[in-house]
């Protein structure tokens, strides 16, 4: 449980990456459209199929935050929404914008929220410091791939810089 600033703070640099893990902008700062739809040989998704399960995700917990009760998918394949790459750089960079405003948003239940109040999910309580933890490790591991993915392909540190351990 969230029980002082410093825990939510904690909470809020998980969610933005900052001392966790990258942020969602600087893990596709430089990433064209195209790049976005490649998968390299022996990779399984895109990085533009992995943007697509994280604003799956990340909108699913944004809308239960917001008080609604959003259908969970009936099978793993039903969080990953799309095509393997975008149509147009235009689909790329909505794709992209879109998680960076639900990176925010959840960041900001994480500011706001009475965080140890509790909703039904999946059959059992769950506090909202949870599913916020539960979502930032689910980010902090899909972006990791993201990450991988560019070094594979020879394009990480980003242009804005990164780091590279």
């Amino acid at each position: 449980m969230i029980h002082d600033q410093e825990s939510r703070d904690t909470l809020v640099r998980a969610l933005s990456g900052e001392g966790a893990h990258v942020e969602v902008k600087t893990a596709l700062d430089g990433v064209t459209w195209t790049r976005a739809g490649a998968r390299p040989h022996g990779i399984p998704k895109s990085i533009f199929q992995i943007v697509n399960h994280l604003i799956f995700w990340n909108a699913w917990v944004v809308d239960w935050l917001d008080g609604a009760d959003p259908p969970i998918p009936q099978q793993d394949s039903d969080s990953w929404p799309g095509a393997v790459g975008p149509a147009s750089a235009d689909e790329w960079e909505a794709a992209a914008a879109r998680l960076g405003d639900l990176a925010d948003a959840l960041a900001q239940h994480a500011r706001e929220d009475d965080l140890r109040s509790t909703r039904l999910s999946l059959g059992a309580p769950k506090s909202r410091a949870t599913m916020l933890h539960t979502i930032a490790s689910h980010n902090s591991y899909h972006l990791g791939q993201i990450v991988l993915v560019r070094r594979i392909v020879g394009a990480w540190p980003p242009p804005g810089g990164g780091l590279t351990w």
